[in-house]
């Protein structure tokens, strides 16, 4: 079997930054590969064309055309002969695409199956952002999800708000985002000196960024030592034009919680596991999520989370067994949540044990590569 993914990012210093959707495909790939499946991916978007292994993973890097006003499409176009070229070369047996910007939108195959796989799409997100979306986006998301041949979604709940705001009744195939648990061990051994609150993702609004200095002050009044740590790209706020969210965060926490708080900007991929085993617990207080890699990544490292209780967090966490789930906008329960796991740590460490069986049942990236694997052969193999 041969399964392409066509992707706008890939997280490789040759293929440039890298968001949810890019580890995501790459996590998937790896469980793929283990099960023989051969996989490429083609990376829109990029300075030239160009192909490299990346341990297994055949990339294609691909040059966007670069015409005024008909870019879009000509480069749907040549995506589409791409895809065509290497089906009928028998390089590919299937594509898959995310929602995001409906990249397929004017994409046909002749004969090479497509589908699509909700990781959030950009009216989705503004919707739960509560922000417009640009008109031209939710056309070519909505055209791309009628034209694709089957539909994957990474959470119910991301499958049901899509057919809601879209005004569509489609099928939805649920397979969740993965990680390699066994990547991701901690070595519980070794005590935290301080009581130390980790946060990381992208510094932006729709990830409850700007509910979490609200948060964290009522956190020390109630824990005067507590130290809170942020990690991630600096992004500009799309509703005030305000062009550091970092900024308009410090003006929000109280004296004394701004003396606590470390922001170290975006840190390499490789040092975020040694950043969570550092930290007592993690939080999220997200408004716009479809079902995130971090939260997994800090669950098998079996750290206790307090986490925003929207839709998608009800699929990854049971609340008060493997987590806290919180409104982002109730600050003083949250925060409550946060000094009890802080004071509590043997709460703490039960919540952690169970966040990490609870990754290894249902994330694991074994078996979700074989959920894949079932997904994908009933499109190929269809009589």
């Amino acid at each position: 079997m041969k399964i392409a993914f066509l992707t706008p990012e890939y997280p490789h210093p040759k293929t440039g930054n890298s968001g949810g959707i890019g580890t995501s495909i790459k996590n998937l790939a790896i469980g793929l590969l283990e099960q023989d499946v051969s996989v490429r991916v083609l990376v829109y978007g990029q300075k030239e064309d160009a192909t490299f292994d990346d341990n297994g993973i055949f990339v294609q890097q691909i040059k966007n055309v670069k015409l005024k006003g008909l870019s879009w499409f000509l480069t749907r176009k040549k995506l589409e002969k791409i895809i065509n070229q290497l089906f009928l070369d028998k390089e590919i047996d299937l594509v898959e695409a995310p929602d995001w910007t409906g990249i397929s939108s004017f994409i046909k195959p002749k004969s090479c199956p497509l589908i699509i796989r909700l990781n959030g799409s950009d009216t989705y997100f503004c919707n739960l952002d509560n922000r417009p979306v640009k008109w031209i986006n939710k056309f070519h998301e909505k055209r791309a999800l009628q034209n694709a041949d089957r539909l994957l979604s990474v959470s119910q709940f991301t499958a049901d708000k899509t057919n809601v705001i879209f005004g569509l009744n489609k099928e939805f195939t649920i397979i969740p985002n993965s990680i390699e648990a066994d990547l991701f061990q901690t070595n519980n051994e070794n005590p935290q000196k301080e009581k130390t609150i980790l946060y990381f993702g992208s510094l932006i609004r729709k990830k409850g960024l700007l509910e979490l200095p609200l948060i964290f002050n009522k956190v020390i009044e109630n824990n005067p030592n507590a130290k809170l740590i942020l990690i991630g790209k600096d992004v500009p706020d799309i509703i005030s034009g305000n062009s550091s969210t970092w900024q308009m965060m410090q003006e929000l926490f109280s004296e004394k919680a701004k003396m606590n708080v470390n922001y170290l900007g975006s840190v390499p991929y490789s040092e975020i596991k040694r950043k969570i085993e550092e930290a007592t617990m993690c939080v999220f207080p997200s408004f716009a999520e479809a079902l995130p890699v971090s939260w997994l990544e800090a669950m098998a490292m079996q750290k206790s989370i307090v986490a925003s209780d929207i839709g998608w967090a009800n699929e990854m966490i049971i609340d008060g067994e493997s987590g806290f789930l919180v409104s982002p906008k109730n600050h003083e329960l949250f925060a409550s949540r946060i000094v009890q796991l802080l004071d509590d740590s043997s709460l703490g460490s039960e919540m952690g044990r169970n966040a990490r069986n609870r990754v290894k049942e249902f994330f694991d990236t074994d078996k979700v590569a074989k959920d894949n694997i079932e997904f994908y052969k009933s499109l190929i193999f269809k009589s």
